[in-house]
């Protein structure tokens, strides 16, 4: 007899369809499963046959030959566990065959209990997309499941209550939609930071039109904490913003039963020993890497020099595209990456050059050795330069006095709904994401703005793409002040975050 049953596959964050076909037929006993599965898929032959067993049901006897349809499709992970179980109790006559509207999702413990699985929420999306109106996931996996409107999630602990459903004896009851928090009350404020008002006016500019910074200063004045308090001034993920994050850390196995969506903009602050396909993503099957990771939010890469120069550079691409193409034997997956990039950086290698009292040892050829370690295209593509100064002991000694995180979020919030508005008919929601063939049109400054550009091409050596970035920049100072015209102190604003402290990188 031959019985098939729905589940679902992933392959990057996008979900597919699956069949899992199960035949028995006469011969000698053996456990065939074909349709390009992994060893993982291959070992949930021994899962599948102990949790039969062990769950007070009969493995079935002859020959058994189980197909992963499209056999054409590479498929991996433990989430074939609960079909394959199912399939053979139908085959075998010891359940009633699913209704063609319901798909299965699951790992199998050896006593028949239900494991989660990551990449839940894509393979429930591709599920409805599909018509399956009713899908069965692990009972650790029904938060993040029901997240999806359009199609029942039922959330069974282990295969029996599964089995006492679908024969209609002890029915389950269906997950309700999670009541998701927000977490802007944990985040770190910046009310804790003292003095620093110019950096903290950087950083809204930033988080206003997404432009990216990198944070240069000596040791101890600041540059991580302020970086760390960046996603508290970010306005909340939109709906949609908060499925594509979402999706995506659920394929990484990031998503938890207690918080089975994200509300507001992701942080990943990766150590500088990171390998280039943990930071862009990579495997044989390819999988996200830190980059997408931070997709919506911030990337934080901490004591950038330190890095591996190959690291880096695979940020040019991302940072202009706002995705990563990511090309294995197994397929090609695209991921997208849209992110806020903040570097911080000593200005040499011991850190005090420039310090009012503590000497640097470094010489001039050693700071040069140093700063060179970033390459000038991935400096090109940073909007801000912000020099991070020591503070003195009056600020150090004195309360925080500065502004919390809730009036600049304000502010930021304003400002990116103004560019949001003014780009609604391309689908555009900020300033850096801006392409160029609409800079003229949005980002016009008046003929003092044009002078004052004109004047500083030469002087700081602009690129035909840094230019691009200080008009967005400036238009985003603008949107700040709720101005409709870019004026020529905006200009002079986004000029003067081409350099760190009067030194340019």
């Amino acid at each position: 007899m031959v019985s098939n049953i729905n589940s679902t596959g992933i392959f990057g964050i996008s979900g597919y369809m699956v069949t899992v076909e199960c035949f028995l037929s006469q011969g000698l006993p053996s456990f065939d499963i074909v349709g390009l599965p992994n060893t993982t898929v291959r070992e949930s032959r021994e899962r599948v046959r102990a949790a039969l067993r062990n769950s007070g049901f009969n493995f079935p006897k002859g020959r058994i030959t189980v197909n992963l349809a499209p056999a054409d499709t590479r498929k991996e992970g433990s989430v074939y566990d609960l079909p394959i179980l199912l399939g053979l109790l139908t085959a075998s006559g010891q359940i009633i065959m699913p209704q063609k509207n319901s798909a299965f999702i699951g790992e199998l413990s050896l006593n028949g209990e239900l494991r989660p699985v990551n990449g839940v929420l894509p393979m429930v999306l591709a599920a409805r997309d599909a018509g399956i109106e009713e899908l069965y996931v692990p009972s650790d996996n029904a938060s993040e499941a029901a997240l999806v409107d359009g199609i029942t999630i039922y959330a069974p602990r282990n295969g029996g209550e599964i089995v006492r459903h679908l024969n209609g004896r002890v029915l389950l009851d269906p997950v309700k939609n999670p009541v998701v928090n927000g977490e802007s009350s944990v985040l770190p404020d910046f009310s804790d930071v003292k003095g620093q008002d110019s950096v903290k006016r950087a950083l809204e500019i930033a988080a206003a039109g997404c432009h990216n910074v990198l944070l240069v200063g000596p040791p101890g004045s600041g540059k991580s904490m302020l970086a760390k308090r960046i996603p508290s001034i970010l306005p909340p993920l939109t709906d949609r913003q908060a499925i594509e994050s979402t999706a995506i850390h659920s394929v990484a196995g990031l998503v938890t039963r207690d918080r089975p969506l994200l509300t507001y903009p992701p942080f990943r602050s990766p150590h500088h020993s990171i390998s280039v396909a943990g930071l862009s993503g990579g495997g044989n099957v390819p999988k996200p890497g830190e980059i997408s990771l931070a997709h919506n939010g911030v990337l934080f890469l901490d004591e950038l020099p330190e890095f591996e120069r190959r690291s880096l550079e695979t940020l040019r691409q991302p940072l202009e595209d706002g995705s990563i193409v990511i090309s294995r034997v197994s397929g090609t997956v695209r991921y997208p990456c849209k992110f806020i990039l903040i570097c911080a950086m000593n200005p040499c290698k011991c850190g005090w050059n420039s310090h009012p009292t503590h000497p640097c040892v470094c010489s001039e050829s050693q700071i040069k050795s140093y700063l060179g370690k970033v390459s000038g295209p991935l400096l090109d593509r940073i909007d801000m330069t912000v020099y991070v100064p020591p503070l003195d002991f009056d600020e150090l000694s004195g309360k925080p006095s500065g502004e919390g995180s809730a009036s600049i979020r304000k502010r930021v919030t304003e400002a990116r709904s103004l560019a949001k508005e003014r780009y609604s008919e391309f689908g555009i929601e900020s300033n850096a994401h801006l392409p160029s063939n609409l800079i003229e049109r949005f980002c016009k400054p008046d003929s003092s703005g044009i002078a004052l550009l004109k004047s500083a091409f030469d002087k700081l050596g602009l690129t035909a793409r840094s230019y691009d970035r200080v008009l967005k920049l400036a238009r985003t100072i603008s949107d700040i002040e709720k101005s409709p015209h870019i004026k020529p102190y905006h200009i002079a604003e986004a000029l003067q975050y081409r350099t760190a402290g009067g030194n340019s990188l």
